[in-house]
């Protein structure tokens, strides 16, 4: 496994069998740094862990292919709209999901508090943004309006889910375009948009709702997929197209979802499904310490 990150101070560079130094995203030349890497190495398959380069990556999807490397993952459009909150939204309501009320601007949703459409509490979050950063309980009109001040257009309104929070973690054949697996999770205890304590569940009414919105949707590859429960409803909450921060309980219940990447990867499709797995296995996320000598004192920039 080979690694990169644009900063040396990333733990996960010290576990992989190779890793480099990268360019920011958001730097020229990044895409071509990568490509460079790519057939120095042979690799056949890479992915990203972070939302705004999924697109970047599936925009350049074709490049890497050209060199013998498949970006895993779904298409710059799909990737797209999960990024943008009010996208997902428009799509969701579009094809008659339940899913949170969301407001665009705050005249939209001063439209809806007057007709009782929605009622404090809200959250208030970036239209773009992962990780939960600028996330916000908001309950009352004074703070909401001045978060809108200081962020206007980039940010949205919407409704608070009072309810069970829930994560399905699913792999999509990039060969068949069939879902392969499906694990869910109730979310106990959350920090920085992960979940620290998760219990997994199964319940055949939500992997219905699953197949059938991962199939219309058009995913690839490891998606991560929100769910709220309330009133015995389930609603679908946001999609990050790549692996979620908890994956690794749906590995250690047995779905081995880098094992369907490789058998695509060489070429195949993954014979069968695997949606058996124990219910009631807790997850508990510690964390751990990783002490490294460096060349000198200042790292320089981190992120």
């Amino acid at each position: 496994m080979v690694a990169a990150d644009c900063s040396n101070m990333a733990p996960a560079l010290y576990v992989a069998d190779s890793y480099y130094i990268v360019p920011k995203i958001t730097e020229a030349g990044y895409i071509d740094r990568i490509l460079e890497i790519c057939a120095r190495e042979k690799i056949n398959g890479l992915f990203s862990l972070i939302d705004p380069e999924l697109s970047l990556l599936a925009l350049n999807a074709e490049r890497f292919s050209g060199i013998g490397a498949t970006v895993v993952g779904s298409s710059h459009e799909i990737c797209e709209r999960c990024l943008d909150k009010w996208e997902m939204y428009l799509w969701l309501r579009e094809r008659r999901y339940d899913c949170a009320k969301t407001y665009i601007s705050l005249d939209l949703f001063d439209e809806a508090l007057s007709r009782n459409e929605i009622a404090f509490p809200v959250i208030a979050k970036p239209v773009r943004g992962s990780a939960s950063m600028a996330v916000e309980k908001v309950f009352d009109r004074k703070r909401l309006g001045e978060i809108f001040a200081a962020g206007g257009a980039k940010f949205l309104v919407q409704q608070f889910m009072d309810g069970e929070d829930m994560d399905a973690d699913a792999y999509i054949d990039l060969v068949s375009g069939e879902v392969v697996s499906i694990f869910t999770k109730r979310k106990l205890l959350m920090r920085a948009g992960e979940a620290d304590k998760a219990i997994s569940f199964r319940d055949e009414k939500l992997f219905g709702l699953l197949r059938k919105f991962i199939a219309e949707s058009g995913f690839r590859g490891v998606i991560d997929i929100d769910v709220f429960k309330v009133g015995g409803k389930y609603y679908i909450s946001e999609v990050n197209p790549r692996f979620g921060g908890v994956y690794p309980h749906a590995y250690e219940c047995g779905l081995d979802f880098t094992g369907f990447m490789i058998e695509n990867l060489s070429g195949r499709a993954n014979a069968g499904t695997a949606f058996h797995y124990e219910s009631g296995v807790a997850m508990m996320k510690y964390p751990e310490i990783m002490m490294k000598k460096t060349a000198r004192e200042d790292p320089g920039e981190l992120f």
